[in-house]
């Protein structure tokens, strides 16, 4: 038997099948449209992405030479904070999905601000009122969308992340995790239930949100191609990562370097509720056990800088070439690149800045400016271990560190230096489908307990700090005063 893990991101879908020691023996993937209307918004079709699910979990258990009967259980993993109402009948969604990168509930978010600020739910959800979150992108959709409000008053439509619409799509069950669910800013933190002031206060009926369960359990049967099997995990791709990673004790800390970059460090059965800058979040909660909370860090753009250089600038063909290119320079050159391309998220949460490069100099080439993506990337990490030290007074000892930037080693040995400590790189490197994999084997039995799961860890590569602090020291208050020279652009 086997376990199969719904990987549904941002710019594509995946259906990775693990075996028993959590290898992959099956991997599909497709993208699907990114549709910019205007901008800084940015929507997915959701009926798209549900086909593309159907057709990777297809082609998966394919290549694998394996029927849905083969699976043991499925697990889904997905971009988090995307936002899909849908009608509760017919399936249909009344509006493209929004996505965690869409900016357009920037007014609605100064609205419920009102006289607090930006923290006034901050004891409850933990999170900053940001354009990031579901919460301020459902309230747009219930004012934009004509008759929307009545219609969800009267429990004809649905309301959910990614993870819902999938678990709906599959089972007919209208349920969400605990780390979904905490991304919302609807949740309270301490009672795991949606908080009926939070409600009230952003006009959200009850009726259309779907019951909060653990990450690990068996929430139904799947239907169509996983016909028979338990769809039993859901977490986001963060968390899911952070349970990939086994970082199941207190002090673990991980970093997914993919389109952003998101660090969570786990705080155990206590949610640390941050004072500079970064988010509390659930980190995961096997069926009945207390829930595991984390400290989150969110950067917008990490991967997405590379691309950008690629795709917009046309500096380089591949984003394998970044590597090559920035090797060929000592230094930065004095160049330094923020890509605040949507305002900046931790531990800054400026909505109002935009993407700068200072420092140049005629003697700035293609090869530092290529080094300066990648520090981007470093010192924005560099910050967030900053606050999150303030915030726990844990000292990172050590980073596992996953994604697609990880294959690149001039950038894991930047990042070592910049924090100080070594980071580590894990020998299975799709620890996001893996987490996944890993909590719906749990609910089922196909793993025991997660001691097993930390058995199959293993390191594929260290890299250990190689700059003074002195140098590290003077590196980052340049680097702020870059920070601080994107701030205010937008009125």
């Amino acid at each position: 038997m086997y376990i199969a893990a719904i990987d549904q991101g941002t710019t594509s879908s995946r259906c990775l099948v693990f075996d028993g020691a959590g290898r992959v023996v099956a991997d599909a993937q497709r993208e699907f449209s990114q549709i910019m209307p205007r901008p800084g918004w940015v929507e997915h079709d959701p009926m798209e992405i549900w086909a593309s699910v159907e057709a990777v979990v297809a082609q998966a258990l394919e290549r694998g030479g394996l029927a849905a009967s083969d699976l043991a259980a499925v697990g889904i993993t997905n971009q988090r904070e995307t936002t899909v109402v849908w009608d509760a009948a017919t399936g249909e969604p009344v509006h493209n999905a929004i996505v965690w990168q869409d900016t357009r509930t920037d007014r609605v978010c100064r609205e419920l601000e009102g006289a607090v600020g930006q923290n006034r739910f901050l004891d409850s959800c933990g999170l900053p009122l940001a354009t990031y979150f579901s919460g301020p992108k459902l309230r747009w959709l219930l004012a934009e969308v004509p008759g929307l409000r009545e219609r969800a008053e009267r429990g004809e439509v649905l309301f959910g992340t990614i993870d819902s619409w999938l678990i709906w799509r599959l089972t007919g069950e209208h349920v969400t995790d605990v780390t979904n669910a905490s991304r919302t800013m609807l949740m309270n933190l301490r009672t795991l239930d949606w908080d009926p002031r939070t409600l009230e206060a952003f006009g959200v009926p009850a009726r259309m949100l779907p019951r909060i369960r653990p990450s690990s359990e068996v929430y139904g049967t799947g239907r169509g191609v996983l016909e028979g099997v338990p769809v039993a995990s859901a977490l986001g791709d963060q968390q899911a990562a952070l349970f990939g990673q086994c970082c199941f004790d207190e002090g673990d800390a991980k970093n997914t370097y993919g389109t952003g970059a998101f660090l969570l460090l786990n705080t155990g059965t206590r949610p640390v509720v941050s004072r500079h800058g970064l988010l509390t979040t659930v980190g995961y909660r096997i069926g009945d056990e207390p829930a595991v909370y984390a400290l989150e860090g969110s950067i917008a753009i990490a991967g997405a800088l590379v691309q950008w250089l690629r795709d917009n600038l046309g500096l380089i063909s591949s984003a394998d070439e970044i590597e090559e290119l920035a090797r060929g320079v000592d230094d930065n050159g004095g160049c330094y690149f923020v890509p605040a391309f949507s305002g900046l998220f931790a531990p800054y949460w400026r909505s109002d800045a935009r993407g700068a490069i200072v420092g140049l100099t005629r003697f700035v080439g293609r090869g530092h400016l290529a080094r300066a993506v990648l520090e981007a990337t470093a010192w924005q990490t560099r910050e967030i271990v900053d606050a999150m030290n303030a915030d726990t007074g844990i000292a990172l000892d050590c980073l596992k560190a996953d994604g697609g930037m990880v294959v690149d080693e001039l950038f894991m040995q930047i990042q070592a230096d910049v924090l100080g400590v070594p980071v580590v790189r894990p020998g299975i490197k799709e620890t996001t489908a893996l987490g996944a994999a890993y909590a719906a084997g749990l609910a089922v039995g196909f793993w025991s307990d997660p001691a097993e799961l930390r058995a199959h860890w293993k390191e594929d590569g260290r890299w250990t700090p190689a700059m003074t602090a002195e140098e590290r020291e003077a590196e980052h208050a340049r680097w702020r005063k870059a920070v601080t020279r994107t701030f205010d652009w937008v009125e």
